[in-house]
């Protein structure tokens, strides 16, 4: 079996690559399962010296990285640079901060002496998926590779390249052979190294459908996992928001990436004093947008990952016209790459899948509220919960607000972004679990208690 990586642009074939078969992952495991206990031995001081070479690594190569992810995703190259900068200041931050978060908790008790010790757990399984393929596997793996655990990657099938280059990087970085380790295997083979219990906890970025494949395998196992499964991010406009600044911020949450992330906004709900004023705001900053080439610095929406994708976006955008939608769409047609044209959905209704699936694409409905309570009843009613975003000159309202929406991240007068220092997931099905911060780097790791007495 072959995997290919494509460019979405061009649509041209980068290169092939032959697929592991499942012995090919056993043999893998035996001598992954043989360097844990050399890495796991490290004391964090001596784990977080190589977290800080990769950090090095990405830096001195960043333009080679990023053409990667441009040509096998359609990432615009600025935004591409913007993503290996991210995974150098995550490596940063637990070279930095790793020794203090991982050391011993002393607890007051009658005994001699107790506290609460963090330990490795063995073998890490990451699931990623290909909007952001550098960062999604750093994210899962450097805290941890940080807290003594070895690393296996599961890439998405598209981006073999951005795969294999991650591995370099921790290669380069001079971590021991077999700590971190790409796989280059289909969904089957994932779930069956899963489902024969050959690793010791499984984390996934991807959709609620593969999300729950896992979760019911490792919980059969009872196996820690982590689920990052997307999301449907409402975006609160308030009456009496800074409008333009919304609008542009609007503009950059829905169409970075050309509209594939989890933590886009996806939902624009605007309540009705303001609406007319959005959606004017909204249309002049997206005609200001650059759509083509995305190696083209000044790129600002290339093409989607996939053929299937624009396939999807067709099928959602033809699903709001039945329901009586009259999408503007923006842009010209392009004769060759994956290139699906933003479109925005004045007036949406809640019934339509650009409203309650998870949109992977340039598509922007707006939903007309009558006030802040019916924004935030529209905002919490998809099965989704990852993040939020809510504008308002009133920042203590704002906050009141922040609190009734259900979700893992709140964002007032900003942008929903990733940021190491900050713990990152969602509720409902959003997932289980957090990435980043403290939180994300006790997400595999044994917490034991010990208590001595005399």
């Amino acid at each position: 079996m072959k995997i290919k990586s494509i460019n979405p642009y061009t649509e041209e074939v980068n290169w092939v690559y032959d697929v592991l078969s499942f012995g090919d992952c056993e043999d893998q495991i035996k001598k992954s399962r043989a360097t844990f206990s050399g890495w796991s031995s490290l004391s964090v001081e001596e784990r977080t010296r190589y977290i800080a070479r990769a950090a090095e690594v990405l830096r001195q190569s960043k333009r080679v990285y990023a053409e990667i992810i441009t040509k096998e995703m359609g990432k615009p190259i600025r935004q591409a640079l913007g993503e290996i900068d991210n995974c150098a200041c995550l490596c940063d931050y637990y070279a930095e901060n790793s020794a203090e978060f991982l050391k011993d908790e002393v607890v007051e008790t009658e005994a001699e002496k107790s506290y609460v010790t963090f330990e490795p757990l063995g073998i890490i399984l990451g699931i990623a998926p290909w909007d952001f393929p550098f960062w999604q596997a750093f994210r899962f793996a450097v805290p941890a590779l940080t807290a003594g655990n070895v690393c296996l990657l599961k890439h998405a099938s598209n981006v073999p390249m951005s795969a294999l280059e991650v591995e370099k990087v921790f290669t380069e970085a001079g971590l021991p052979e077999n700590v971190f380790k790409t796989l280059l295997i289909d969904s089957k083979t994932a779930m069956e190294i899963v489902d024969e219990d050959l690793v010791d906890g499984v984390s996934i970025t991807g959709s609620q459908v593969a999300g729950s494949e896992i979760g019911e395998l490792a919980g059969r196992l009872v196996k820690p996992f982590v689920l990052e499964l997307g999301g449907s991010d409402p975006f609160i406009v308030l009456e009496d928001a800074d409008i333009d600044r919304a609008s542009q911020f609007a503009i950059e949450s829905r169409f970075l990436n050309a509209g594939q992330s989890c933590i886009a906004a996806k939902r624009f709900i605007v309540v009705e004093d303001v609406v007319v004023d959005f959606i004017e705001a909204f249309e002049l900053h997206i005609q200001e947008l650059k759509i083509g080439d995305p190696m083209d610095e000044e790129t600002d929406i290339g093409p989607v990952a996939k053929k299937e994708c624009v396939n999807i976006l067709e099928k959602i955008l033809k699903d709001a016209k039945r329901k009586g939608a009259e999408p503007h769409v923006y842009g010209e047609e392009h004769a060759k790459g994956f290139f699906f044209r933003p479109a925005l959905i004045p007036a949406a209704s809640e019934d339509m899948k650009a409203c309650n699936f998870e949109v992977f694409g340039p598509i922007a409905p707006v939903i007309i509220a009558k006030d802040e309570d019916e924004a935030v009843e529209i905002a919490n009613s998809t099965e989704f919960g990852f993040g939020a975003e809510i504008w308002s000159a009133d920042l203590e309202r704002a906050e009141r607000l922040a609190k009734r929406i259900r979700a893992g991240f709140v964002t007032i007068n900003g942008m929903v972004k990733s940021d190491p220092r900050l713990p990152f997931g969602g509720v409902k099905k959003s997932g289980i679990g957090r990435e980043l911060s403290y939180y994300g780097l006790k997400q595999f790791v044994n917490i034991k208690t010990v208590v001595v007495n005399k």
